[in-house]
Protein backbone atom coordinates (compact mmCIF):
# COMPACT_ATOMS: atom_id res chain seq x y z
CA UNK A 1 0.00 0.00 0.00
CA UNK A 2 3.13 2.18 -0.02
CA UNK A 3 3.61 2.99 -4.03
CA UNK A 4 2.01 6.05 -3.83
CA UNK A 5 4.37 6.36 -0.95
CA UNK A 6 7.23 5.80 -2.61
CA UNK A 7 6.29 7.53 -6.14
CA UNK A 8 6.20 11.25 -4.70
CA UNK A 9 8.68 10.77 -1.75
CA UNK A 10 11.07 12.84 -3.30
CA UNK A 11 8.34 15.53 -3.45
CA UNK A 12 7.43 14.75 -0.08
CA UNK A 13 11.15 15.41 1.10
CA UNK A 14 11.22 19.10 -0.42
CA UNK A 15 8.05 19.98 1.14
CA UNK A 16 9.47 18.93 4.30
CA UNK A 17 12.60 20.67 4.03
CA UNK A 18 10.60 23.81 2.22
CA UNK A 19 8.31 23.99 5.72
CA UNK A 20 11.46 24.05 8.12
CA UNK A 21 13.76 26.31 5.87
CA UNK A 22 10.70 28.88 5.01
CA UNK A 23 12.06 29.11 2.01
CA UNK A 24 10.30 30.07 -1.68
CA UNK A 25 9.25 26.74 -3.37
CA UNK A 26 6.55 25.02 -4.90
CA UNK A 27 6.20 22.01 -7.11
CA UNK A 28 2.67 23.31 -8.34
CA UNK A 29 3.24 26.73 -10.82
CA UNK A 30 1.07 29.21 -10.55
CA UNK A 31 0.99 30.77 -13.63
CA UNK A 32 -1.62 29.18 -15.99
CA UNK A 33 0.95 28.82 -18.98
CA UNK A 34 0.25 26.38 -22.01
CA UNK A 35 4.32 25.88 -21.76
CA UNK A 36 3.63 23.90 -17.87
CA UNK A 37 -0.02 22.43 -18.22
CA UNK A 38 -0.11 22.01 -21.59
CA UNK A 39 -1.16 23.62 -25.12
CA UNK A 40 -4.66 23.04 -25.04
CA UNK A 41 -5.01 23.19 -20.71
CA UNK A 42 -7.06 26.25 -20.94
CA UNK A 43 -9.58 25.50 -23.55
CA UNK A 44 -10.18 22.04 -22.49
CA UNK A 45 -10.03 23.01 -18.94
CA UNK A 46 -13.14 25.61 -19.61
CA UNK A 47 -14.89 22.89 -21.88
CA UNK A 48 -14.56 20.69 -18.40
CA UNK A 49 -16.13 23.18 -16.66
CA UNK A 50 -19.13 24.00 -19.46
CA UNK A 51 -19.51 20.52 -19.56
CA UNK A 52 -20.60 20.12 -16.06
CA UNK A 53 -23.04 22.80 -16.07
CA UNK A 54 -26.85 21.90 -16.16
CA UNK A 55 -25.68 18.27 -15.04
CA UNK A 56 -26.15 15.59 -12.33
CA UNK A 57 -22.44 15.55 -10.64
CA UNK A 58 -21.55 12.16 -10.53
CA UNK A 59 -19.98 10.94 -7.28
CA UNK A 60 -20.13 7.00 -7.49
CA UNK A 61 -20.85 5.19 -4.60
CA UNK A 62 -21.42 8.22 -2.63
CA UNK A 63 -24.40 7.85 0.01
CA UNK A 64 -27.45 9.95 -1.69
CA UNK A 65 -30.86 10.02 -0.61
CA UNK A 66 -31.71 13.04 -2.95
CA UNK A 67 -30.52 15.71 -5.29
CA UNK A 68 -29.26 19.24 -4.06
CA UNK A 69 -27.40 22.81 -5.93
CA UNK A 70 -28.32 25.75 -6.00
CA UNK A 71 -25.08 28.01 -7.12
CA UNK A 72 -25.35 31.12 -9.31
CA UNK A 73 -22.47 32.45 -10.59
CA UNK A 74 -21.66 36.19 -9.68
CA UNK A 75 -20.78 36.87 -13.18
CA UNK A 76 -24.30 35.57 -13.86
CA UNK A 77 -26.53 32.65 -14.36
CA UNK A 78 -27.08 29.37 -12.39
CA UNK A 79 -24.82 26.73 -12.62
CA UNK A 80 -27.28 24.29 -12.40
CA UNK A 81 -25.39 21.65 -11.16
CA UNK A 82 -26.79 19.38 -8.61
CA UNK A 83 -25.04 17.31 -6.37
CA UNK A 84 -25.49 13.90 -4.31
CA UNK A 85 -27.32 14.65 -0.96
CA UNK A 86 -27.84 12.68 2.00
CA UNK A 87 -29.44 13.11 5.73
CA UNK A 88 -26.56 13.29 8.67
CA UNK A 89 -26.97 10.18 9.55
CA UNK A 90 -26.28 8.30 6.64
CA UNK A 91 -23.04 10.47 6.03
CA UNK A 92 -21.69 9.39 9.73
CA UNK A 93 -22.72 6.13 9.20
CA UNK A 94 -20.60 5.97 6.15
CA UNK A 95 -17.61 8.07 7.68
CA UNK A 96 -17.29 5.69 10.48
CA UNK A 97 -17.51 2.79 8.50
CA UNK A 98 -14.49 3.92 6.30
CA UNK A 99 -12.15 5.00 9.48
CA UNK A 100 -10.87 1.36 10.55
CA UNK A 101 -9.22 0.85 7.14
CA UNK A 102 -8.14 4.33 6.98
CA UNK A 103 -6.34 4.01 10.68
CA UNK A 104 -4.70 0.40 9.60
CA UNK A 105 -3.55 1.85 6.47
CA UNK A 106 -0.52 3.75 8.52
CA UNK A 107 1.05 7.03 7.65
CA UNK A 108 2.95 6.36 4.83
CA UNK A 109 -0.18 4.48 2.78
CA UNK A 110 -2.44 7.52 3.87
CA UNK A 111 0.32 10.21 3.11
CA UNK A 112 0.91 8.82 -0.44
CA UNK A 113 -2.75 8.86 -1.21
CA UNK A 114 -2.74 12.48 -0.16
CA UNK A 115 -0.06 13.56 -2.43
CA UNK A 116 -1.55 11.60 -4.96
CA UNK A 117 -4.77 13.65 -4.89
CA UNK A 118 -3.09 16.92 -4.98
CA UNK A 119 -1.07 16.23 -7.85
CA UNK A 120 -3.99 14.78 -9.67
CA UNK A 121 -5.82 17.82 -8.44
CA UNK A 122 -3.14 19.90 -10.05
CA UNK A 123 -3.71 18.40 -13.63
CA UNK A 124 -7.08 20.03 -13.32
CA UNK A 125 -6.29 23.06 -12.24
CA UNK A 126 -7.84 24.94 -14.67
CA UNK A 127 -11.39 23.09 -14.21
CA UNK A 128 -10.89 24.14 -10.68
CA UNK A 129 -9.94 27.77 -11.87
CA UNK A 130 -13.52 27.60 -13.68
CA UNK A 131 -14.80 26.34 -11.13
CA UNK A 132 -13.62 28.66 -8.64
CA UNK A 133 -14.33 32.02 -11.06
CA UNK A 134 -18.02 31.43 -10.83
CA UNK A 135 -18.52 30.09 -7.40
CA UNK A 136 -16.47 32.48 -5.73
CA UNK A 137 -16.43 35.93 -8.41
CA UNK A 138 -12.82 35.62 -8.78
CA UNK A 139 -11.38 36.44 -11.96
CA UNK A 140 -9.76 34.56 -13.66
CA UNK A 141 -6.23 34.40 -13.35
CA UNK A 142 -6.67 34.97 -8.96
CA UNK A 143 -9.08 31.87 -9.37
CA UNK A 144 -6.68 29.94 -11.26
CA UNK A 145 -3.98 30.49 -8.87
CA UNK A 146 -5.86 30.63 -5.35
CA UNK A 147 -8.52 27.77 -6.49
CA UNK A 148 -5.55 25.96 -8.05
CA UNK A 149 -1.80 25.75 -7.65
CA UNK A 150 -1.90 28.11 -4.08
CA UNK A 151 -4.57 26.25 -2.44
CA UNK A 152 -2.67 22.40 -3.44
CA UNK A 153 0.48 24.07 -2.25
CA UNK A 154 -1.28 24.81 0.99
CA UNK A 155 -2.62 20.50 0.73
CA UNK A 156 0.75 19.54 0.76
CA UNK A 157 2.13 21.78 3.30
CA UNK A 158 -0.48 20.02 5.89
CA UNK A 159 0.39 16.86 4.39
CA UNK A 160 4.46 17.57 5.01
CA UNK A 161 3.67 18.71 8.69
CA UNK A 162 1.62 15.89 9.37
CA UNK A 163 4.10 13.98 8.15
CA UNK A 164 7.02 15.11 9.93
CA UNK A 165 4.79 14.64 13.25
CA UNK A 166 4.09 11.90 12.45
CA UNK A 167 7.57 10.43 12.21
CA UNK A 168 9.21 12.87 14.87
CA UNK A 169 9.24 9.93 17.09
CA UNK A 170 10.56 6.34 16.93
CA UNK A 171 7.61 4.28 16.41
CA UNK A 172 9.02 0.89 18.33
CA UNK A 173 11.65 0.96 21.02
CA UNK A 174 13.93 -1.28 23.31
CA UNK A 175 13.70 0.38 26.41
CA UNK A 176 16.74 -0.93 29.05
CA UNK A 177 17.06 -0.02 32.64
CA UNK A 178 20.16 -1.14 34.58
CA UNK A 179 19.55 -2.44 38.09
CA UNK A 180 22.65 -2.84 39.32
CA UNK A 181 24.15 -6.47 40.23
CA UNK A 182 20.66 -7.43 39.07
CA UNK A 183 19.72 -8.39 35.67
CA UNK A 184 18.25 -4.97 33.80
CA UNK A 185 15.04 -4.54 33.29
CA UNK A 186 14.44 -5.13 29.41
CA UNK A 187 10.79 -3.98 27.48
CA UNK A 188 9.76 -3.73 24.22
CA UNK A 189 7.53 -0.44 23.37
CA UNK A 190 5.32 0.25 20.60
CA UNK A 191 3.26 3.19 19.72
CA UNK A 192 0.76 3.10 17.76
CA UNK A 193 -1.09 6.27 16.06
CA UNK A 194 -4.76 6.74 16.82
CA UNK A 195 -6.75 9.42 14.72
CA UNK A 196 -9.27 11.53 16.56
CA UNK A 197 -11.78 10.71 14.75
CA UNK A 198 -14.72 12.00 12.34
CA UNK A 199 -13.24 15.52 11.07
CA UNK A 200 -15.66 18.40 9.68
CA UNK A 201 -14.48 20.78 6.84
CA UNK A 202 -16.89 23.91 6.65
CA UNK A 203 -15.63 25.86 3.39
CA UNK A 204 -16.35 29.25 3.00
CA UNK A 205 -17.94 30.93 0.06
CA UNK A 206 -14.88 32.92 -1.17
CA UNK A 207 -12.14 31.14 -1.32
CA UNK A 208 -13.65 27.27 -0.97
CA UNK A 209 -10.54 24.96 -1.68
CA UNK A 210 -7.56 27.73 -0.61
CA UNK A 211 -9.28 27.65 3.29
CA UNK A 212 -10.42 23.97 3.20
CA UNK A 213 -7.52 21.89 1.44
CA UNK A 214 -4.63 22.17 5.08
CA UNK A 215 -7.75 20.79 7.12
CA UNK A 216 -8.54 18.32 4.62
CA UNK A 217 -5.69 16.90 4.00
CA UNK A 218 -4.29 17.42 7.79
CA UNK A 219 -7.09 15.08 9.18
CA UNK A 220 -7.06 12.46 6.03
CA UNK A 221 -3.09 12.21 6.10
CA UNK A 222 -3.48 11.58 10.32
CA UNK A 223 -6.56 8.63 9.39
CA UNK A 224 -9.69 10.69 10.08
CA UNK A 225 -11.88 10.46 7.48
CA UNK A 226 -13.51 13.72 6.65
CA UNK A 227 -16.66 15.28 5.45
CA UNK A 228 -16.26 18.06 3.23
CA UNK A 229 -19.43 20.73 4.03
CA UNK A 230 -18.92 23.73 1.31
CA UNK A 231 -21.07 26.92 1.46
CA UNK A 232 -24.14 26.18 -0.84
CA UNK A 233 -23.08 28.85 -3.13
CA UNK A 234 -19.52 27.15 -3.50
CA UNK A 235 -20.11 23.31 -3.85
CA UNK A 236 -18.29 22.57 -7.33
CA UNK A 237 -14.64 23.48 -5.96
CA UNK A 238 -15.12 21.46 -3.54
CA UNK A 239 -17.27 18.39 -5.40
CA UNK A 240 -14.27 18.23 -7.73
CA UNK A 241 -11.79 17.83 -4.99
CA UNK A 242 -13.76 15.09 -3.36
CA UNK A 243 -14.10 13.41 -6.48
CA UNK A 244 -10.90 12.96 -7.48
CA UNK A 245 -9.94 11.87 -3.58
CA UNK A 246 -12.50 9.49 -4.07
CA UNK A 247 -10.90 8.30 -6.94
CA UNK A 248 -7.69 7.50 -5.31
CA UNK A 249 -8.48 6.13 -2.52
CA UNK A 250 -10.69 3.44 -4.08
CA UNK A 251 -7.86 2.95 -6.17
CA UNK A 252 -5.00 2.76 -3.01
CA UNK A 253 -7.22 0.08 -1.79
CA UNK A 254 -8.84 2.14 0.73
CA UNK A 255 -13.12 2.80 1.23
CA UNK A 256 -13.80 5.95 -0.68
CA UNK A 257 -16.16 7.26 1.74
CA UNK A 258 -13.27 8.21 3.93
CA UNK A 259 -13.78 11.59 1.78
CA UNK A 260 -17.71 12.66 1.52
CA UNK A 261 -19.23 15.69 0.70
CA UNK A 262 -21.99 17.36 2.43
CA UNK A 263 -24.43 19.18 0.50
CA UNK A 264 -27.30 21.79 1.43
CA UNK A 265 -28.77 24.86 0.02
CA UNK A 266 -29.61 27.99 1.63
CA UNK A 267 -32.54 27.73 4.14
CA UNK A 268 -32.03 24.13 4.61
CA UNK A 269 -28.40 24.10 6.01
CA UNK A 270 -27.35 20.69 7.61
CA UNK A 271 -24.15 22.03 8.78
CA UNK A 272 -25.05 22.18 12.59
CA UNK A 273 -26.24 18.75 12.89
CA UNK A 274 -23.32 18.05 11.34
CA UNK A 275 -21.15 19.76 14.02
CA UNK A 276 -22.77 19.27 16.56
CA UNK A 277 -23.29 15.39 16.11
CA UNK A 278 -21.13 13.23 19.43
CA UNK A 279 -18.85 11.35 16.43
CA UNK A 280 -17.27 14.73 14.69
CA UNK A 281 -14.44 15.13 16.67
CA UNK A 282 -12.45 17.78 14.24
CA UNK A 283 -13.59 20.76 12.82
CA UNK A 284 -12.12 23.39 10.58
CA UNK A 285 -14.27 26.35 9.70
CA UNK A 286 -13.81 29.76 7.82
CA UNK A 287 -16.46 32.03 8.33
CA UNK A 288 -18.43 34.43 10.77
CA UNK A 289 -17.30 35.06 14.31
CA UNK A 290 -21.40 34.38 15.25
CA UNK A 291 -21.15 31.27 13.77
CA UNK A 292 -18.06 30.34 15.10
CA UNK A 293 -19.40 31.15 18.28
CA UNK A 294 -22.38 29.19 17.26
CA UNK A 295 -19.61 26.12 17.25
CA UNK A 296 -17.50 26.84 20.16
CA UNK A 297 -20.86 26.89 22.45
CA UNK A 298 -22.70 24.00 20.30
CA UNK A 299 -19.58 21.38 19.03
CA UNK A 300 -17.93 21.24 22.34
CA UNK A 301 -17.23 17.50 21.67
CA UNK A 302 -15.07 18.41 18.64
CA UNK A 303 -11.76 19.98 18.65
CA UNK A 304 -12.00 23.38 16.48
CA UNK A 305 -9.57 25.06 14.07
CA UNK A 306 -10.92 28.39 13.23
CA UNK A 307 -10.39 31.28 11.00
CA UNK A 308 -12.77 34.21 11.43
CA UNK A 309 -13.56 37.57 10.64
CA UNK A 310 -11.37 40.33 11.58
CA UNK A 311 -9.98 44.10 11.21
CA UNK A 312 -6.89 44.12 9.06
CA UNK A 313 -5.03 47.77 9.49
CA UNK A 314 -2.50 49.62 8.03
CA UNK A 315 -0.80 52.77 9.71
CA UNK A 316 0.91 55.50 7.59
CA UNK A 317 3.47 57.53 9.09
CA UNK A 318 6.37 58.17 6.59
CA UNK A 319 7.64 56.82 3.36
CA UNK A 320 10.77 57.41 0.86
CA UNK A 321 8.73 55.65 -1.88
CA UNK A 322 4.70 58.18 -2.28
CA UNK A 323 3.90 57.09 -5.12
CA UNK A 324 4.68 53.29 -5.19
CA UNK A 325 3.18 52.52 -1.26
CA UNK A 326 -0.19 54.71 -2.77
CA UNK A 327 -0.13 51.86 -5.87
CA UNK A 328 1.09 49.12 -3.75
CA UNK A 329 -2.20 50.42 -1.45
CA UNK A 330 -4.34 50.33 -4.38
CA UNK A 331 -3.60 47.11 -5.21
CA UNK A 332 -4.55 45.74 -1.82
CA UNK A 333 -8.00 47.32 -1.52
CA UNK A 334 -9.15 46.67 -5.00
CA UNK A 335 -8.12 43.08 -5.41
CA UNK A 336 -10.69 40.40 -5.58
CA UNK A 337 -13.24 43.73 -4.37
CA UNK A 338 -11.97 43.57 -0.79
CA UNK A 339 -13.21 40.02 -0.70
CA UNK A 340 -9.83 38.46 0.76
CA UNK A 341 -9.20 37.50 5.05
CA UNK A 342 -6.40 39.30 4.60
CA UNK A 343 -7.30 42.70 2.80
CA UNK A 344 -6.59 45.81 4.31
CA UNK A 345 -9.68 47.73 5.36
CA UNK A 346 -8.68 50.56 8.35
CA UNK A 347 -5.91 53.21 7.06
CA UNK A 348 -4.57 55.20 10.28
CA UNK A 349 -2.91 58.59 8.85
CA UNK A 350 -1.95 60.97 11.29
CA UNK A 351 -4.29 64.64 11.27
CA UNK A 352 -0.97 66.34 10.89
CA UNK A 353 -0.40 64.41 7.51
CA UNK A 354 3.19 62.31 6.79
CA UNK A 355 6.55 62.96 5.53
CA UNK A 356 7.63 61.63 1.58
CA UNK A 357 9.85 61.68 -0.88
CA UNK A 358 7.82 64.39 -2.42
CA UNK A 359 7.36 66.43 0.42
CA UNK A 360 5.18 66.58 3.23
CA UNK A 361 1.47 65.32 2.43
CA UNK A 362 -1.30 66.57 4.56
CA UNK A 363 -4.07 63.76 5.20
CA UNK A 364 -6.32 65.33 2.51
CA UNK A 365 -3.40 65.00 -0.06
CA UNK A 366 -3.09 61.46 1.30
CA UNK A 367 -6.46 60.67 0.77
CA UNK A 368 -6.56 61.98 -2.74
CA UNK A 369 -3.64 60.15 -3.63
CA UNK A 370 -4.95 56.75 -2.49
CA UNK A 371 -8.32 57.35 -4.16
CA UNK A 372 -6.32 58.69 -7.73
CA UNK A 373 -4.62 54.91 -7.41
CA UNK A 374 -7.15 53.10 -7.69
CA UNK A 375 -8.34 55.82 -10.15
CA UNK A 376 -5.47 55.22 -12.33
CA UNK A 377 -5.19 51.11 -11.32
CA UNK A 378 -9.15 50.55 -12.54
CA UNK A 379 -8.77 53.22 -15.63
CA UNK A 380 -8.99 49.89 -18.03
CA UNK A 381 -12.05 48.32 -17.98
CA UNK A 382 -10.45 45.01 -18.91
CA UNK A 383 -7.50 45.41 -15.99
CA UNK A 384 -10.25 46.13 -13.70
CA UNK A 385 -12.01 43.08 -14.23
CA UNK A 386 -9.06 41.11 -13.82
CA UNK A 387 -8.14 42.78 -10.46
CA UNK A 388 -11.70 43.08 -8.55
CA UNK A 389 -13.55 40.36 -9.99
CA UNK A 390 -16.96 40.00 -8.68
CA UNK A 391 -18.78 40.06 -5.18
CA UNK A 392 -19.62 36.96 -4.45
CA UNK A 393 -23.03 37.65 -2.23
CA UNK A 394 -25.22 39.68 -2.80
CA UNK A 395 -25.49 40.83 0.78
CA UNK A 396 -21.70 42.30 0.14
CA UNK A 397 -23.22 44.93 -1.85
CA UNK A 398 -26.36 45.77 0.25
CA UNK A 399 -23.07 46.43 3.40
CA UNK A 400 -21.66 48.81 0.69
CA UNK A 401 -24.45 51.09 -0.17
CA UNK A 402 -25.44 51.28 3.70
CA UNK A 403 -22.38 52.11 4.75
CA UNK A 404 -21.71 54.99 2.14
CA UNK A 405 -23.13 58.02 4.74
CA UNK A 406 -21.47 56.80 7.58
CA UNK A 407 -18.25 59.17 6.62
CA UNK A 408 -16.98 61.69 4.67
CA UNK A 409 -17.02 59.82 0.62
CA UNK A 410 -13.04 60.39 -0.59
CA UNK A 411 -13.90 58.08 -3.52
CA UNK A 412 -17.22 56.60 -4.09
CA UNK A 413 -17.59 53.09 -5.24
CA UNK A 414 -18.43 52.37 -9.15
CA UNK A 415 -19.76 49.80 -10.78
CA UNK A 416 -23.47 47.88 -11.15
CA UNK A 417 -24.67 44.89 -9.44
CA UNK A 418 -21.83 42.92 -8.50
CA UNK A 419 -19.36 44.47 -9.75
CA UNK A 420 -17.83 47.47 -7.71
CA UNK A 421 -15.05 49.02 -7.17
CA UNK A 422 -13.60 50.32 -3.26
CA UNK A 423 -15.29 52.71 -1.63
CA UNK A 424 -13.33 54.82 0.69
CA UNK A 425 -14.60 56.69 3.56
CA UNK A 426 -13.23 59.46 5.49
CA UNK A 427 -13.70 59.06 9.90
CA UNK A 428 -12.49 60.37 12.77
CA UNK A 429 -10.40 57.75 15.31
CA UNK A 430 -11.62 59.20 18.28
CA UNK A 431 -15.15 58.41 17.64
CA UNK A 432 -17.07 55.40 17.30
CA UNK A 433 -18.05 54.66 13.65
CA UNK A 434 -18.32 51.20 11.11
CA UNK A 435 -14.67 50.80 11.29
CA UNK A 436 -14.80 49.43 14.83
CA UNK A 437 -16.08 46.26 13.11
CA UNK A 438 -15.24 43.86 9.93
CA UNK A 439 -17.20 45.97 7.23
CA UNK A 440 -16.54 42.70 4.36
CA UNK A 441 -16.12 44.04 1.02
CA UNK A 442 -14.78 46.83 -1.10
CA UNK A 443 -14.72 49.20 1.78
CA UNK A 444 -12.02 50.94 3.57
CA UNK A 445 -11.78 53.37 6.14
CA UNK A 446 -8.93 56.58 6.24
CA UNK A 447 -9.19 57.20 10.04
CA UNK A 448 -7.53 60.41 11.27
CA UNK A 449 -5.51 60.24 14.56
CA UNK A 450 -3.43 61.94 16.73
CA UNK A 451 -0.33 60.81 15.51
CA UNK A 452 1.23 57.97 14.05
CA UNK A 453 1.88 55.96 17.58
CA UNK A 454 -1.89 56.57 18.33
CA UNK A 455 -2.45 55.04 14.83
CA UNK A 456 0.12 51.59 16.13
CA UNK A 457 -2.09 51.79 19.32
CA UNK A 458 -5.20 51.81 17.69
CA UNK A 459 -4.52 49.21 14.67
CA UNK A 460 -3.04 46.67 17.21
CA UNK A 461 -5.82 46.90 19.95
CA UNK A 462 -8.30 46.78 17.04
CA UNK A 463 -6.42 43.63 16.42
CA UNK A 464 -6.52 42.30 20.33
CA UNK A 465 -10.21 43.05 20.41
CA UNK A 466 -11.34 41.82 16.93
CA UNK A 467 -8.78 40.25 15.38
CA UNK A 468 -6.91 40.69 12.46
CA UNK A 469 -4.89 38.45 10.18
CA UNK A 470 -2.86 40.75 8.95
CA UNK A 471 -1.36 44.68 9.54
CA UNK A 472 0.95 46.83 7.58
CA UNK A 473 3.26 49.97 8.33
CA UNK A 474 4.93 52.43 6.03
CA UNK A 475 7.53 54.48 8.31
CA UNK A 476 11.06 55.51 7.68
CA UNK A 477 11.72 55.75 11.72
CA UNK A 478 13.38 52.75 12.84
CA UNK A 479 12.77 53.16 17.16
CA UNK A 480 9.29 53.93 16.03
CA UNK A 481 9.04 50.58 13.53
CA UNK A 482 11.01 48.15 16.47
CA UNK A 483 7.69 49.50 18.65
CA UNK A 484 5.20 49.15 15.90
CA UNK A 485 6.84 45.30 15.58
CA UNK A 486 6.47 44.59 19.70
CA UNK A 487 2.40 46.22 19.53
CA UNK A 488 1.82 43.55 16.71
CA UNK A 489 3.98 40.86 17.73
CA UNK A 490 1.21 41.65 21.15
CA UNK A 491 -1.40 41.71 19.37
CA UNK A 492 -1.16 38.31 17.28
CA UNK A 493 -0.79 39.63 14.02
CA UNK A 494 1.31 39.53 11.40
CA UNK A 495 2.96 42.61 10.20
CA UNK A 496 3.91 43.85 6.56
CA UNK A 497 5.98 47.00 6.53
CA UNK A 498 7.24 49.48 3.81
CA UNK A 499 5.64 47.25 1.06
CA UNK A 500 5.99 48.51 -3.01
CA UNK A 501 5.89 46.38 -5.91
CA UNK A 502 4.72 43.40 -6.87
CA UNK A 503 4.16 42.02 -3.51
CA UNK A 504 1.02 42.96 -1.04
CA UNK A 505 -0.41 42.60 2.36
CA UNK A 506 -3.14 40.45 0.98
CA UNK A 507 -0.71 37.51 -0.28
CA UNK A 508 0.42 34.88 2.41
CA UNK A 509 2.96 32.01 0.90
CA UNK A 510 2.81 28.32 1.92
CA UNK A 511 5.71 26.62 3.10
CA UNK A 512 6.71 30.36 4.57
CA UNK A 513 3.98 32.53 5.89
CA UNK A 514 1.93 31.33 8.78
CA UNK A 515 -1.79 32.16 7.96
CA UNK A 516 -3.26 33.50 10.93
CA UNK A 517 -1.26 33.19 14.44
CA UNK A 518 -3.88 31.73 16.72
CA UNK A 519 -3.23 35.12 18.77
CA UNK A 520 -6.44 37.02 18.67
CA UNK A 521 -10.09 36.46 17.85
CA UNK A 522 -9.63 36.41 14.01
CA UNK A 523 -8.89 32.56 14.58
CA UNK A 524 -7.43 30.07 16.87
CA UNK A 525 -5.42 28.00 14.22
CA UNK A 526 -2.03 28.47 12.09
CA UNK A 527 -1.90 27.51 8.68
CA UNK A 528 0.33 25.40 8.75
CA UNK A 529 2.16 25.13 12.03
CA UNK A 530 2.34 22.18 14.32
CA UNK A 531 -0.36 22.48 16.31
CA UNK A 532 -2.54 22.57 13.60
CA UNK A 533 -2.29 18.47 13.00
CA UNK A 534 -0.49 17.36 15.77
CA UNK A 535 -4.11 17.11 17.65
CA UNK A 536 -5.28 15.02 15.32
CA UNK A 537 -4.01 12.42 16.56
CA UNK A 538 -2.47 10.75 19.72
CA UNK A 539 -0.08 8.89 20.83
CA UNK A 540 -0.82 5.04 22.34
CA UNK A 541 1.92 2.69 23.83
CA UNK A 542 1.54 -0.92 24.70
CA UNK A 543 4.79 -2.86 26.10
CA UNK A 544 5.82 -5.82 27.83
CA UNK A 545 9.03 -7.88 28.71
CA UNK A 546 11.37 -8.49 25.86
CA UNK A 547 11.32 -12.25 25.35
CA UNK A 548 14.72 -13.49 24.52
CA UNK A 549 14.71 -15.64 20.95
CA UNK A 550 15.43 -19.46 22.03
Amino acid sequence: MTALFDRHREMLDDAVKAVQSRAFWTPFPEVPSGKIYGESAKSDGEAAYVALLGQPFALPGHPESRRAGAEVSPFGGALGITYPAADVPALIAAAEAAAPALAEAGPEARVGVCLEILTRLNRISFVLGNATMHTTGQAFAMAFQAGGPHAQDRGLEAVAVAWAEMTRFARDAIWEKPQGKAAPLVLEKHWTLVPRGLALTIGCNTFPTWNSYPGIFASLATGNPVIVKPHPGAILPLALTVRVAREVLAEAGLPADAVLLAVDEPGAEVTKALASDPTIRLIDYTGSATFGGWLREHARQAQLFTEETGVNSITLAATDDFAGMCANLAFSLALYSGQMCTAPQNIYIPKGGINTDEGHKSFDAVAVALAGAIDDLLADPARAAGVSGALANPATAARLEAVRGQGRVVRDSTGEGLLRSPLLLAVEGDKPGPQDGECFGPVAFLIAVADTDAGITAAAEIARRKGAITAALYDTDEPRIARAIRAFAGAGVNLSINLTGNIFVNQSAAFSDFHVTGGNPAGNASLTDTAFVASRFTRVMWRRPLRQAT
